[in-house]
C-alpha cells in the first residue's frame, strides 16, 4: 500500500534519505519511497500500513516532515503524476521563459528556435543589450504563464 507524507518543500530527498536510514537501522519495513517532482511538499512510501510508516516519521525534525496524510494512494491516482509527459511539446517559438540552470540561471528570455531531436531550445535574452541567441537544453528552461 502507497502512503503520503508531508513534509517542507524543498526537503523532500532529505526526507527520504534519513527515512532509508531509519528503516534499515530499526529494520522497517518500508519498501520503496518517491520524490516526485511534480508533487512538491510530498513524499510517497510503500509499506505494509500506516503504523509503520509513523513510525518511520516520528523522530524526524518537524521541519522536515510534517506527517502522514490519512489513508492510502491507489494506484490509479497516480497515473497522472506517473505518466511520461514529453518535454519538447509544451515550449514553442515566441514564449517567454526563464533559464533555471546554467549560466544566465534567473534570466528571463524569449525561445527563438526549438529543436525537437537534440531537445535543445534557442533563446534570446530579454534583459541583455545585445540580442544574442544562446543555446540551452530544454530541461534548462521554464515556461512563464502569461
Amino acid at each position: 500500500m502507497i502512503y503520503t507524507v508531508r513534509t517542507q518543500v524543498g526537503q523532500e530527498s532529505m526526507v527520504v534519505d534519513i527515512l532509508a536510514v531509519k528503516a534499515k537501522r530499526e529494520g522497517l519495513e518500508l519498501y520503496s519511497m518517491a520524490v516526485m517532482p511534480g508533487l512538491k511538499g510530498y513524499i510517497l512510501i510503500e509499506a505494509d500500513n500506516e503504523n509503520t510508516v509513523q513510525r518511520g516519521i516520528s523522530g524526524i525534525s518537524l521541519v522536515k516532515s510534517r506527517g502522514v496524510v490519512s489513508g492510502q494512494v491507489k494506484i490509479e491516482e497516480l497515473g497522472a503524476i506517473l505518466s511520461h509527459k514529453p518535454l519538447m511539446e509544451n515550449i514553442k517559438p515566441d514564449q517567454r521563459v526563464e533559464l533555471i540552470a546554467g549560466p544566465f540561471k534567473g534570466e528571463k528570455a524569449r525561445v527563438i528556435r526549438v529543436n525537437d531531436t537534440k531537445e535543445e531550445v534557442t533563446v534570446e535574452l530579454l534583459e541583455a543589450t545585445v540580442k544574442i541567441p544562446v543555446t540551452t537544453k530544454a530541461e534548462y528552461i521554464r515556461v512563464i504563464k502569461e
